[in-house]
């Protein structure tokens, strides 16, 4: 599965970092229960994923400084072992690419603790006003925007790189979502953090150990 890959593609919210960075985020604006409800049907696949985005950020309606100060009180969480998967996967020449549903906000420090330039990050963006720095919206020309979006998110990757095969590893329905014509060729599924039954039944390979893909590249 992972012997020649060319592209890997990571999901970042409970596979990379061992916590949903938009719950984390509500709950520092205290609404965590209301938008962790969301997040649950989004992840699951019952609600469009641009639906829940937009009434979770209705309802934190998260301004620049409280998404710094967010930031500084909560540092990213890497999960176990993807440091040392990232970088076997760099060193044997493997472009690595962070797409996810959540902010490059709370996503670019994440790449820059595994070493990854910026630009490999698809992400949501939030926008704030000029002036008062309070929330405004988020860029919903973003890839990542809405359903299906890891998959264009793919293979513009593609696209660019012109290099395949593409493998995406994630624990969510919208990482299942991104195997398919045009976009991975393979889909890992991770349940580290949490397992959900619809995405092992998705997965070509499901592990619960991230050491194990690293196992298999350096087999």
């Amino acid at each position: 599965m992972l012997s020649r890959p060319q592209v890997v593609c990571f999901d970042v919210d409970s596979t990379v970092c061992t916590d949903e960075g938009i719950d984390e985020l509500a709950a520092f604006l205290k609404v965590g229960d209301a938008v962790a409800a969301l997040t649950a049907s989004a992840m699951g696949g019952s609600v469009p994923f641009e639906q829940a985005l937009t009434q979770r950020l209705a309802i934190m309606k998260p301004s620049r400084s409280a998404v710094s100060a967010f930031l500084e009180a909560h540092p990213p969480r890497l999960s176990p072992g993807i440091k040392e998967l990232v970088q076997c996967l760099v060193k044997r020449g493997v472009a690595v690419y962070l797409v996810s549903g959540g902010f490059t906000q709370m996503i670019h420090p994440v790449a820059d603790l595994l070493q990854l330039p910026r630009s490999h990050v698809f992400a949501n963006t939030l926008l704030f006003d000029s002036n008062s720095g309070m929330y405004d919206s988020f860029d919903t020309t973003a890839y990542t925007s809405r359903s299906g979006g890891k998959a264009r998110a793919i293979a513009h990757i593609r696209s660019l790189l012109q290099r395949s095969p593409v493998v995406m590893i994630g624990d969510g329905a919208t990482d299942a979502e991104a195997r398919c014509e045009g976009g991975a060729d393979a889909f890992i599924g991770y349940g580290g953090v949490v397992r959900r039954e619809k995405v092992v039944a998705a997965a070509d390979w499901f592990v619960d150990d991230l050491s194990l893909l690293t196992q298999a590249l350096e087999a």
